[in-house]
């Protein structure tokens, strides 16, 4: 064993948040003033060490059967509960819950993550469908009565925190329930703001984005709205329902878009209707103090220690740039420093869900990057070098205020379905032993890498399920479903036929222990990540962990393969005995250079813990800027990257100088030594100085010499019309501008058959820039190429060509009218798209479809459906997936359908 000198606790080097000031390291400026650049230990804030029990309170243990029906009487289509259908409550409540408390204590949990909990639309007819998920509120201050009351969960809370548990608040801000309807129908296609914009009280055009926190006009009052004149639809209420909504304001209809359907793309991604829910105006600053004021009082009353976000991609940035700080300000002066919020963003693109953490200030968001890499790796078998990749890229998310060990990392959830049913899905046909070993292997990645692991109610008792959604949400306790009572559970013969809260199921045993063992081990939780091995294929990927303030170094190494492997791992640590600590017994031995063999079984993890302190450097690494540019999947942040003289442990703290002095942006605990600085807030054209000071573990410092970037030009898209589509008469040509700044606007052109290039409209008018463009007279089969060019702040740039031909939009190889009309058409039954009766004849001249039928008097439901699948298919209004279209006959007719495919819109002539 090496008599080297040993680690020395850096006592100097401290965190930063955004309110603490930092400490010098040495005077790497020859300055005292701290906002000189200097060395900042690498932040662990707010949450690093938490591990999660994610539950559906309806589907987790009935504690009171007298709430089943939420006080609403016996009908399922009033009360929403119906224990034989999965779309409705099943009994589970917050009673339930706390009585359960030593069960899920006993997992390791210190976080219980509740959906939401407050007052729903107990059903919404048109989905046929209960509120159970707890997504269509109506009251935002008080508990579901499905679920309980206040009390309940006020009790909850304080059983929760005296056994050290926190509890979290899954919060909505996008929407409410389906209460608002339209004066045309209840649910309604969408129009975009270019389309018809919004207009204030007066007539008066205007873009809401300019007034939204950060905008051009924010400092100014938001335009007062007529709920008669100013949206594109006009929004009613139904008799009854005035005041349906708490608190009071939200009864207000026009602090809601009102632009009809979502189809969760473009612009109508941020301000469409999820399925009809109401999608609430979060531009304006009234909705803003309003989703401030209502979590800041659960806050306040019921200690609530956190909140996850639902459908945070779907709110303007500007929302959660006010959100975000206010409330966890709120937060701090309740006395709760360790209050953390993470957002759904469901992407697993890091250039685009660190935006939320980096632009948008908020603290964290759900690691799906991470659910999609641990999926490839412990269920398909995908490659460790891979694995390894992914986490190199963590740096996307370092900035001064956060990083990646505060993401919370999943496996599954009740919107895309369990690792349990991944399993099966990617190993048709996979035995159970092998299910058992893939599922654990996936729990052990999750818990020895960085986040805060997340564990999906079930997975613990190796709960399947065919899909996401509504096949996910199965209950713990004995159902009368038989969708579910029929799944195959991974590692026990019981069924969900019976209650399943087994704590001696393998998974159950397995995640207790992995608790275990990063509690009595924080370097396995919060410690600094450091790739070292990593197969090309199937095989082992192995990192060094270490917590800083004791220096001991940890080795992990997780093997996918299903044959044993063996490979030479580099440490910090030569000449050091490790310890079997997990998987493993027994020692090994770090030689000179410090390179570890370690050898894991199939579908394994171990963990080796080094004897003695990695060695006390005697001098700082020299370090140098190797990088700074724009980075190129995101042209609002620059790569800013560091390289070192030396391989052992540093930190790289680096700091950016854009005229206005030196500011902190990030310090990097692991190599590659990288930050990707925000600067969309900058002008393009904004030159930036960067300069890197590296610290290693005995408090030397060194400082790199400066290196100048400057902010790129955004980039510009175009996102419709499709590359080599056929126009029809008034194509909506589309662009993106990456980063967005508020003072963006994007001028169109079109180039028809290789002339001159013609300009066809400009748009100021954020998320997503858009001209309708006139093609109804150019000639049929005619080349024609759009490009748009974006000016910010006197700098433009230009689109690539988009090349489309002119003429009558393609049709589809068939059309059917699938509805319950069908077995009247001659169809073996009703909703068959795929019934010969249903298909529709193409008129060539007039380009629609038609069909003609005899039907008795009824009423009836239809939709259109192409190809003989219900993959595409329009409803009322025309809207991709929308409501069923209604026909009532009140004598015998004959009736004819007739289809456009241009505008998805169906006539109906014949109907009496």
């Amino acid at each position: 064993m090496s008599t080297a000198a040993r680690y020395k606790k850096p006592l100097v080097i401290t965190a930063i948040i955004a309110v603490a000031a930092l400490v010098v390291i040495g005077i790497v400026t020859g300055s005292d003033n701290s906002n000189d650049p200097q060395a900042v230990a690498p932040l662990r804030e707010a949450v690093t060490d938490q591990n999660f029990y994610f539950v559906m309170a309806d589907r987790f243990a009935n504690g009171d059967t007298a709430n089943d029906d939420g006080g609403l009487g016996e009908d399922p289509m009033v009360s929403g509960f119906d224990p034989t259908r999965a779309g409705f409550y099943q009994g589970g409540d917050l009673k339930g819950l706390t009585d359960k408390l030593d069960y899920i204590e006993g997992l390791g949990t210190t976080a219980i993550w509740l959906t939401p909990s407050f007052t729903n639309k107990a059903v919404q007819v048109e989905d046929n469908s209960a509120g159970y998920h707890g997504y269509w509120i109506t009251d935002f201050t008080n508990i579901d009565p499905h679920l309980g009351t206040n009390d309940d969960l006020a009790a909850l809370v304080d059983a929760a925190h005296e056994r050290g548990m926190k509890v979290f608040f899954d919060i909505i801000t996008n929407h409410t329930a389906d209460v608002i309807g339209y004066e045309t129908n209840p649910r309604e296609a969408y129009v975009s703001k270019d389309e018809q914009p919004y207009t204030d009280a007066d007539g008066n055009p205007f873009d809401d984005r300019a007034y939204a926190f950060g905008g051009a006009d924010a400092a100014e009052d938001f335009p007062a709205l007529d709920a008669q004149t100013s949206f594109p639809y006009v929004p009613v209420l139904e008799p009854g329902e005035e005041d349906a909504k708490t608190p009071a304001w939200l009864n207000d209809v026009t602090l809601y878009h009102n632009r009809g359907n979502t189809t969760f793309t473009g612009e109508d991604s941020q301000y469409g209707d999820f399925f009809g829910l109401d999608d609430l105006f979060t531009e304006n600053p009234v909705v803003v103090d309003g989703m401030i004021d209502i979590y800041s009082t659960w806050i306040e009353d019921f200690g609530i220690d956190g909140f996850r976000i639902d459908t945070m991609r779907h709110v303007d940035d500007g929302f959660w740039q006010r959100f975000g700080p206010e409330v966890l300000q709120f937060a701090h002066d309740q006395g709760k420093e360790d209050f953390f919020m993470f957002g759904e963003v469901f992407d697993t693109s890091r250039p685009y869900t660190s935006t939320f953490t980096t632009a948008d200030n908020m603290q964290a968001v759900l690691d799906f990057p991470f659910q999609d890499a641990a999926r490839t790796f412990a269920s398909a078998g995908g490659g460790a070098q891979a694995l390894a990749d992914f986490y190199a890229d963590d740096d996307w998310y370092t900035d001064a205020d956060s990083n990646a060990y505060q993401l919370p990392t999943f496996l599954g959830n009740h919107d895309m379905g369990r690792i349990g049913s991944f399993i099966e899905a990617d190993n048709p046909g996979i035995a159970d032993d092998e299910a058992l070993a893939r599922d654990t292997l996936a729990h052990q990645l999750m818990y020895l890498t960085r986040g805060n692991p997340v564990i999906y109610y079930g997975d613990e008792q190796g709960f399947t399920g065919e899909g996401g959604d509504i096949q996910s949400r199965q209950p713990m306790f004995a159902t009368q479903i038989d969708e579910y009572a029929s799944q195959d559970l991974i590692g026990t013969d019981a069924t969900q036929a019976e209650d399943t809260y087994d704590t001696a199921h393998p998974l159950y045993a397995t995640i207790a222990d992995l608790a275990a063992l990063t509690k009595a081990h924080p370097a396995l939780r919060n410690g600094a990540q450091q790739n070292r091995y990593a197969d090309p294929g199937a095989g082992i990927y192995a990192f060094s962990r270490m917590d800083r303030d004791q220096g001991v170094e940890y080795v992990v190494a997780v093997n996918n393969s299903d044959q044993e492997r063996t490979a030479k791992v580099s440490t910090w640590s030569p000449s050091t005995e490790f310890v079997g600590i997990y998987g493993a017994q027994g020692s090994l031995a770090a030689d000179a250079d410090g390179q570890l063999g370690v050898t894991v079984p199939p579908l394994s993890a171990v963990v080796y813990r080094a004897a003695e302190a990695i060695p006390a450097s005697d001098a700082a690494p020299g370090v140098t800027i190797s990088d700074a540019a724009p980075a190129p999947d995101a042209p609002g942040r620059i790569h800013v990257g560091a390289d070192l003289d030396s391989d052992a442990y540093a930190e790289v703290s680096f700091w950016a100088d854009s005229g206005d002095g030196w500011e902190y942006i990030g310090t990097d605990d692991n190599s590659p030594y990288v930050v990707y600085q925000d600067v969309s807030s900058l002008a393009p054209g904004t030159k930036v100085d960067y300069v890197a000071v590296v610290a290693d573990n005995a408090e030397n410092t060194s400082m790199s010499d400066a290196v100048t970037a400057q902010v790129a030009a955004p980039d510009v898209d175009i996102t419709s019309p499709e590359i080599g589509s056929t126009l029809g008469a008034a194509p909506v040509v589309s662009a993106t501008v990456t980063p967005d700044r508020p003072d963006t606007s994007v001028t169109f052109e079109r180039q028809i058959d290789g002339g001159d290039w013609e300009p066809i409209g400009t748009d100021t008018s954020a998320p997503v820039y858009t001209v309708i463009d006139d093609a109804s007279g150019l000639a049929p089969g005619a080349d024609v190429l759009y490009r748009a060019t974006a000016t910010q702040s006197g700098v433009t740039t230009q689109s690539l060509a988009l090349s489309t031909r002119a003429g009558a939009l393609a049709q589809p190889d068939e059309v059917a009218l699938p509805g319950s009309l069908n077995s009247a058409m001659g169809c073996g039954e009703d909703w068959a798209p795929a019934c010969d009766q249903a298909q529709m004849t193409l008129d060539a001249d007039t380009a629609t479809w038609s069909i003609t039928v005899d039907l008795p008097a009824g009423d009836y439901e239809y939709k259109i459906a192409i190809d003989r699948a219900w993959e595409e298919n329009y409803g009322v209004d025309g809207v991709p997936d929308g409501a069923n279209i209604p026909l009532s006959l009140t004598a015998d007719s004959t009736v004819t359908f007739t289809y456009d495919n241009e505008t998805h819109l169906v006539t109906v002539s014949g109907a009496s």
